[in-house]
């Protein structure tokens, strides 16, 4: 029969609909390394109600069905504060899933960009999950790792879906990994600068996040994110309710050891935020649901991870150019020994983004995974 349908799908009923498709697609026998995402979380990202990113912003969610099957999923959004930000016309597509069918691929890539050519735009972007403030990209190295928590992870013939509809790269962005087994000592170049940086800027140090004050830290790491990223490609910035938002579901898994913040003369000039890489619990629940025993596998298994993912890393512009991101990188090491951590993987970053990527390959860290942001014309 060979019969492709899209539908559009919304409100509650349908927003669970489009969540399950995952579980559809990946035979978790086929496709080990896939991680089921909490569906309270996916539905987090898609809650237009709740969630302030879609204050100013819209998406669509349509399913693929293939004979009568559950074949795949497209999500289009419009993202106003993305455009207003860098006066362009760009519009986005996300949360793909397909099977390994090309017909089906183009029918989805298709229905997105017909809705993003009735909005007006010229170009479109993605996968963004929904924006480049949440999760991104489509994994095109590195799909034989185990993913870490808030990473994308599809199977490699994703790509090739990709490329056959004739998306073409915007940019990549990529992950280092320090595992403790295989790089116990840092390179003692490394350390002779850090001591020489350190003692010519003694005016940095370092503080763990305040839990107990937890909304006025978040208040000073806003004010950072916003303007260390300011100037990256692909950024837009967040509102302090968007930021709040994330920082809420942050909270309850936050190593406050591992989240630190860098002050001068006392004034924040930049945090780091790592991750305890509880994509290892996570993969305790093939439900996705939490309840009803969900729950204890998460409490009872956070105390037992022990590798982190660096998921930010951002300092204020007037604090560069004095060496802090490898103080801030070293700061990191230190830390994860200290602390009993094992394994940590720092990501995203752009791949052209020389003052982050370095700190890392000084480090002797190792490239190993690798997403894309595709774009297409919409002529």
């Amino acid at each position: 029969m060979n019969q492709i349908k899209i539908r559009e799908v919304s409100g509650k009923q349908g927003t669970n609909e489009f969540i399950d498709v995952m579980w559809k697609i990946y035979d978790q026998k086929k496709y080990p390394q896939w991680v089921p995402p909490l569906r309270m979380s996916v539905y987090e990202a898609l809650d237009t109600v709740k969630n302030p990113f879609y204050k100013n912003a819209e998406i669509k969610l349509f399913i693929a069905e293939k004979d009568g099957k559950i074949a795949g999923r497209i999500a289009a959004v419009e993202n106003r504060a993305h455009n207003q930000f860098h006066e362009d016309k760009i519009g986005f597509y996300g949360f793909f899933e397909c099977i390994e069918d090309q017909a089906v691929a183009n029918e989805l890539f298709k229905t997105a960009e017909t809705w993003l050519k009735s909005r007006g735009f010229d170009q479109m972007q993605g996968p963004m999950n929904p924006s480049t403030n949440h999760e991104c990209g489509l994994l095109v190295r590195g799909q034989s790792q185990h993913p870490t928590i808030m990473t994308t992870w599809n199977p490699k013939y994703y790509e090739e879906l990709h490329d056959q509809y004739g998306l073409t790269k915007a940019k990549d962005l990529v992950a280092y990994i320090i595992a403790k087994e295989k790089n116990t000592e840092l390179p003692p170049r490394v350390v002779e600068y850090v001591k020489r940086l350190r003692a010519e800027n003694s005016r940095v140090t370092f503080r763990d996040f305040n839990v107990k004050d937890f909304q006025n830290e978040v208040d000073r790491c806003f004010e950072i994110y916003n303007s260390a990223w300011e100037k990256n490609w692909g950024f837009f910035p967040m509102t302090k309710e968007e930021f709040a938002f994330a920082a809420k579901d942050m909270k309850m898994i936050l190593d406050p050891r591992m989240a630190f913040i860098a002050e001068v003369d006392g004034k924040p000039a930049g945090f780091m935020l790592a991750l305890p890489d509880l994509n290892h619990v996570f993969k305790r629940i093939p439900s996705g649901k939490l309840f009803p025993t969900g729950i204890f596998k998460l409490l009872i298994g956070k105390k037992m991870v022990k590798s982190v993912r660096i998921v930010t890393l951002g300092v204020k512009p007037e604090f560069r150019g004095s060496g802090i991101f490898a103080l801030f990188t070293y700061e990191a090491f230190e830390r994860a020994n200290r602390f009993g951590y094992l394994a940590g993987e720092a990501s995203w970053v752009l791949e052209d983004n020389v003052a982050m990527n370095k700190p890392w390959q000084d480090l002797g860290a190792p490239l190993y995974r690798r997403w894309r942001i595709y774009q297409k014309a919409l002529t």
